[in-house]
């Protein structure tokens, strides 16, 4: 039978998660192109021995450098982690001139992250992890439910819509494979999305809703065992 199960955590503002110390962890700068032609920028955190991956996304005007937590903290557990920038941050190309798809072309970026892991051997295949934030946990959903690598993924703040990239029917389509969902009280729009997300598919759906901790990655930095939270959800469903 194809187990599910819905848990939810509510996080009261005078409970705090315990945050994350991760040690020192061996990470280099890497670049890739897209199909169309876009040079990505992306950070690669090593663990000591090959292992699954874990694509992490940023959300909108951001880069990769929200991530500085959490991918030494999931190399640390044994994972490989990739910090991208998509196109037009960061220290990626800047978006192509012309009319482009709905999502702004950042769909073909994950593509090309993807690609560029399966040519590592430090990597475990067929075993994939997407993180996104905000915009970059809606295009996290869209990929992984094409893609049946992605055994694991985790959304912080996603939403029903942004920019074309639609959540509900894709995490359907993603079926009996684990998610997280996680948002902050205050958010209304992250609220309304995880209650419509939390009855989608036949797997493992997991929410965490904590208070005042804003939006997208923002929520790192308000409530540092996040990172702990997170890497504990990739070890458990991709180690």
């Amino acid at each position: 039978m194809i187990r599910r199960r819905l848990v939810m955590l509510a996080l009261m503002a005078c409970l705090t998660l315990p945050p994350w110390t991760a040690s020192a962890s061996t990470h280099q700068d890497v670049h890739f192109v897209t199909e169309d032609g876009v040079s990505i920028a992306a950070t690669l955190y090593l663990p000591s021995r090959p292992g699954p991956a874990v694509v992490l996304i940023h959300m909108q005007t951001r880069s990769r450098q929200d991530w500085e937590a959490v991918g030494p903290a999931l190399a640390d557990a044994g994972l490989v982690a990739l910090a991208i920038d998509l196109r037009g941050h960061g220290a990626s190309d800047p978006r192509p001139v012309g009319p482009g798809a709905k999502d702004g072309g950042i769909a073909a970026d994950l593509r090309a992250a993807r690609s560029y892991l399966a040519t590592r051997r430090d990597v475990t295949p067929g075993k994939l992890g997407l993180l996104g934030a905000s915009i970059g946990a809606n295009l996290a959903v869209v990929a992984a439910a094409a893609d049946p690598t992605v055994r694991s993924i985790a959304l912080l703040s996603p939403g029903l819509d942004y920019q074309g990239l639609r959540t509900q029917a894709n995490l359907n389509r993603y079926g009996d494979r684990p998610a997280l969902l996680v948002g902050s009280r205050e958010d209304s729009y992250v609220m309304i999305t995880l209650r419509r997300l939390s009855g989608e598919g036949t797997g493992l759906r997991e929410q965490l809703v904590l208070d005042g901790a804003g939006h997208g990655t923002t929520m790192l930095a308000r409530h540092p065992g996040l990172v702990g939270v997170l890497v504990d959800w990739f070890k458990r469903t991709l180690l």
